[in-house]
């Protein structure tokens, strides 16, 4: 025991003051450290398989809406002659009255103007003024030496933005000037020159004066449609009007030899819609079980194993097989044309009721599930499905809060953590002071010892 204190006062223990602190410390923040960082990774999971949850079921109504976008049961539109016209549809409309007759008496045309020839585009046209008169209003246009070529006249044109287009045509002959306006009688314009006689503007008048000015290619029309016995007269060849949800796009006049406008069979079927409803819930389901699967023999479940918004989310999920899509109809819910939910909350079909439904009555079926007009009273499968994430998505719901609870769990963690920070750096703090106290105390002893063992010589030399 004396050895040993002589040893530790005459400096020769061999004690690392510095490494000691270091190790004192990493044994005091390591645990700690550990329970912080189990529960960060716990929370974090928690929350990125809630937001994957949420997620799923945006992934899973959108794709829903895709499915049910109103026209799966009204099949492709037809034109009995695609080269007077096409149909397409109407984004958010639904065709109705299909078939219809389409007489196309006349196409809709923009008023188009030419000058005479000219060398090139680069010949001089003349200065001055020239005002032209459309829909838009009155614009005029000045061309004076920077701009007195024909090219310049037609950018001049086009820079007024004045409803009117130009263009240079060149051949053989050489270049001419083309004025065009928009599809429409209401379209049409007019140009005038602010002055007369060579050097001047007078080419490109329009109506020509005295044998001056721009010749007329087309005149401006409104197109004239015979649609089921009623015509109808648009200043476009674009036609939206004309029959509910379709878009008719004329492209020649054939009066007298009426077209018709109609529908193909289903693009899909309804069990094809069916089938589709039923993998895309269950991609979600099975997601939800993984993410909500007990511990098994010690084995850690899902990070949202037991989880209130996730059984709630399930829940909700799980009722729509029950849930009246309809209120009249011989067919009100999922379960009427076959679709049972299995233990583990998967959907399947039941093919043999399900082609008994189809049977019985089509019409109902898709009605039920896609109805024209949704309402309170007929949701579809669309609307219910709303009403679920709806529902979810609610302040109060218990999604919500949860989100909110581990958002709150995390910021509790970094606070943890940096308390953990501050309480490691006052323990470091304390360790040095304790060592540098125990240092100055050593250097006291040392001083001691070395002074008494000079008095030991002394004496010793003295009794000698």
């Amino acid at each position: 025991m004396l050895s040993s204190i002589s040893n530790l006062v005459s400096g020769q223990s061999g004690v690392n003051s510095a490494q000691l602190v270091n190790d004192l410390v990493a044994a005091t923040r390591q645990p700690r450290e550990a329970v912080i960082s189990q529960k960060e990774q716990l929370n974090s999971a928690r929350i990125s398989a809630l937001g994957s949850a949420s997620s799923s079921l945006k992934t899973f109504s959108e794709a829903l809406s895709t499915i049910l976008d109103g026209r799966r049961f009204t099949g492709n539109l037809v034109s009995s002659d695609g080269g007077v016209a096409s149909a397409s549809f109407i984004d958010g409309k639904t065709p109705k009255g299909l078939p219809v007759s389409v007489d196309v008496k006349q196409l809709a045309s923009e008023q188009r103007v030419i000058s005479r020839n000219y060398a090139t585009g680069q010949a001089a046209v003349g200065e001055g003024t020239l005002t032209m008169q459309t829909s838009s209003g009155s614009f005029d246009v000045t061309i004076d030496a920077s701009n007195n070529t024909l090219a310049g006249l037609r950018d001049a044109i086009n820079d007024a933005d004045a409803g009117v287009t130009a263009k240079i045509l060149v051949d053989s002959r050489g270049a001419r000037l083309v004025v065009s306006g928009n599809e429409g009688a209401d379209q049409s314009f007019t140009m005038s020159a602010s002055t007369t006689g060579a050097g001047t503007l007078a080419d490109f008048t329009y109506p020509q004066s005295g044998g001056t000015g721009m010749s007329v290619v087309a005149e401006a029309t409104n197109s004239i449609i015979i649609v089921d016995g009623v015509e109808l007269i648009n200043n476009s060849n674009s036609i939206e009007d004309g029959i509910e949800g379709v878009r008719l796009n004329l492209l020649a006049a054939k009066p007298g030899e009426p077209i018709t406008i109609s529908s193909d069979k289903p693009v899909a079927t309804t069990r094809d819609l069916v089938t589709e409803f039923i993998d895309a819930f269950n991609t979600l389901k099975k997601g939800l079980n993984s993410a909500t699967a007990p511990g098994v023999d010690g084995d850690s479940g899902g990070p949202l194993a037991g989880n209130r918004a996730i059984r709630d989310m399930a829940r909700r999920l799980g009722q729509m097989s029950s849930t009246s899509l309809s209120t009249d109809g011989p067919f009100r819910t999922l379960a009427d044309i076959g679709v049972r939910t299995e233990r583990d909350g998967t959907l399947s079909l039941n093919s043999a009721q399900f082609d008994k439904a189809i049977a019985a009555d089509p019409e109902a079926v898709a009605a039920m599930l896609d109805p024209l007009e949704p309402d309170a009273e007929h949701p579809g499968l669309a609307g219910v499905l709303d009403e679920v994430k709806t529902a979810l998505e609610d302040k109060n719901s218990p999604l919500t809060l949860a989100k909110a609870r581990f958002d709150q769990v995390s910021k509790s963690l970094a606070e943890m953590r940096e308390k953990l920070s501050d309480d490691i750096d006052r323990y470091r703090a304390n360790l040095q002071q304790t060592f540098g106290n125990m240092d100055q105390q050593l250097a006291i002893l040392r001083q001691t010892q070395q002074y008494v063992e000079q008095q030991t010589k002394i004496w010793n030399n003295t009794n000698d």
